[in-house]
């Protein structure tokens, strides 16, 4: 498989990255450790999750998709084969948020213990934290860099405005920079990323990782009509969705994969990873039918009149 170098850091990974959002939510640890392994045996190197997930599921406090991460490297013995990703600065309870230098020396160790290692490939700020300046932020990334407990950093749902100021805080400061940005982009959601992150992140050779590659499941043409909102726990999402665009969308998906015999989710990723700039979308599977889809994005070659299809259908 090739690997894709991650901004201007020496982190190389697959042009899929695997998103640990459903290990511990809609995979228990039993499925999650059977994705998990069909995705490394296929050559995949590259493992994204937060501290958060899920702390939205009742019962949950977060760190359960990190603890399964954990368990499994430790039962496979492969840390040292994989690139783990997770984030910082999300609510994990009274108090426990942001990206103070306190907080974050704080949350990289719950993670760290999590995770079963002694380091995180890229360590990444879940969310803008306006209250806590920039500088101080970077100075705490900056420490765990110099102690080996990160290699690299990452940034997730800022603004362009926002990224910019961390990139030149960075500069004149001699601090480390975001080598990644986590953004939401599909072929659907197009407009917040392509008009002014895309520019930047292109100019300062930013790896872009962007999540909901598949529109919560809406570009797998899962979701055609109402009547198929009620086949996942995300369908309640698809109304903002299934509209003409939407619906054109999944047109030209329908006819490209018809084209190259391929899966509605292959071709919309397949998209993302030919997408200049772009490093590696973050998709999630639930079953190793899905992982299998996924895999096989990664081998599905589209060609200029396929991309331009799609483009005009989703502009």
């Amino acid at each position: 498989m090739d690997k894709r170098r991650l901004g201007r850091s020496d982190l190389m990974v697959s042009p899929l990255c695997l998103g640990g959002n459903v290990f511990g939510w809609t995979a228990d640890e039993t499925t999650s450790f059977k994705l998990l392994d069909a995705y490394a045996g296929a050559g995949l190197n590259f493992i994204d999750t937060a501290d958060v997930y899920s702390s939205w599921v009742p019962g949950h406090v977060g760190g359960e998709s990190e603890t399964i991460i954990g368990k499994w490297m430790k039962a496979r013995g492969n840390r040292s084969s994989l690139i783990i990703a997770t984030k910082v600065g999300s609510e994990m309870g009274p108090g426990k948020k942001g990206l103070s230098k306190a907080y974050i020396r704080s949350a990289v160790e719950a993670s760290l213990q999590r995770l079963q290692t002694d380091y995180i490939d890229l360590y990444q700020s879940h969310r803008d934290d306006p209250d806590t300046p920039q500088q101080e932020t970077l100075e705490a990334y900056a420490e765990l860099v110099r102690d080996g407990k990160v290699r690299a950093i990452g940034a997730s749902n800022f603004t362009a405005e926002r990224l910019r100021q961390a990139l030149e805080t960075s500069a004149k400061h001699g601090l480390p920079r975001y080598e990644s940005l986590q953004p939401e982009y599909n072929l659907y959601n197009r407009a917040g990323y392509e008009s002014e992150l895309e520019p930047l992140c292109r100019s300062q050779e930013i790896g872009v990782i962007p999540y909901y590659g598949l529109a919560s499941g809406f570009l797998t043409g899962k979701y055609r009509s109402e009547a198929d909102f009620g086949k996942s726990p995300r369908g309640g999402r698809m109304s903002a969705y299934l509209n003409e665009r939407g619906r054109r969308i999944l047109a030209a998906l329908d006819d490209v994969a018809a084209r190259k015999s391929a899966s509605l989710a292959q071709v919309a990723l397949a998209w993302l990873m030919a997408r200049p700039g772009l490093t590696a979308p973050i998709a999630s599977a639930t079953s190793l039918e899905q992982m299998s889809d996924l895999v096989a994005s990664t081998k599905l070659h589209l060609d200029s009149g396929d991309i331009e299809q799609l483009d005009q259908a989703s502009a």
